[in-house]
């Protein structure tokens, strides 16, 4: 009895699967979304969120079944940071700056914690979470005197001449948002994605002051300038020593973006066949 009970359980468990999946709703979607940025790093050591950036990108997807599917976000993104926004002593006396455009590549999973359908009344809401892999292009800079310096080619941290840091990085990309219908074609997501990315130089600060001797030998006086921009004390003393201390080279950086999309429904609702009886 109790094997039969057993079976009786799992069979209707299968076909409850199974008719969850045979309407599903498979197919293609796209949109654009428009939001914010913002970094975490050197710079921004507090987690302070007052210095966002302007994002927006595309958004490709495919839907396997009504919680499962597959997209790409192909995205830019502006940071930011200044020392002098902190409240922490020695960043304010550090006083360094950057921002930098990021272009991203973002394949990731995506599930629907609920039967999401389209044009749906009951079945048209839906919080998601995803996981992926970013690939991104990012170039730090500066303003100084009212000109645009780029901070790479400096080696503001005595890195030598063709032995500068990567301008291409990966991230580990997690986030989630919810999903709502408007009608059977348009969608709105709301989405939120954190990146810890591979990279330590986004504000291009990872860890000591350089030599300047050699820097200025090798980069020239700009580069000197801009890797001690810190305020002097009342003994006109900055804290630029060689070797001290200019970031944190135990952690990476990150950042986030965070945006409303506006989704198009290409697919169609799969039902299953009609089964007629034969006479």
């Amino acid at each position: 009895m109790e094997v039969v009970k057993k079976n009786i359980g799992i069979l209707v468990f299968l076909i409850a699967i199974s008719t969850q999946f045979a309407y599903s709703q498979k197919g293609m979607e796209a949109g654009l979304w428009l939001g914010g940025a913002h970094y975490f790093g050197d710079l921004n050591n507090l987690y302070r969120i007052n210095e966002p950036g302007l994002a927006g990108g595309a958004t490709v997807r495919y839907n396997f079944n009504h919680r499962l599917s597959v997209r790409g976000q192909l995205n830019l993104a502006r940071i930011r940071a200044h020392d002098t926004k902190s409240t922490n002593a020695f960043d304010l006396r550090r006083n360094l700056s950057f921002y930098s455009n990021i272009i991203e590549f973002a394949p990731a999973m995506e599930i629907n914690f609920f039967h999401y359908k389209h044009g749906s009344k009951e079945k048209g809401v839906s919080p998601y979470l995803y996981g992926g892999y970013s690939f991104f292009y990012f170039n730090p800079k500066t303003k100084y005197n009212g000109e645009t310096i780029e901070l790479r080619p400096l080696g503001t941290e005595g890195q030598l001449v063709g032995q500068e840091y990567y301008s291409i990085a990966g991230a580990w990309l997690v986030g989630g948002g919810v999903k709502f219908d408007l009608n059977y074609r348009w969608s709105i997501n709301v989405d939120l994605g954190y990146r810890f990315t591979s990279t330590d130089y986004l504000d291009d600060v990872h860890s000591i002051y350089p030599d300047y001797s050699e820097l200025r030998s090798s980069r020239g006086d700009m580069a000197v300038l801009l890797a001690d921009r810190s305020l002097p004390d009342s003994n006109n003393s900055k804290i630029g020593i060689e070797g001290t201390q200019r970031g944190d080279s135990r952690d990476k950086d990150a950042y986030i973006t965070a945006g409303v999309n506006l989704i198009y429904f290409f697919g169609r609702l799969n039902c299953p066949p009609l089964s007629i009886p034969r006479e």
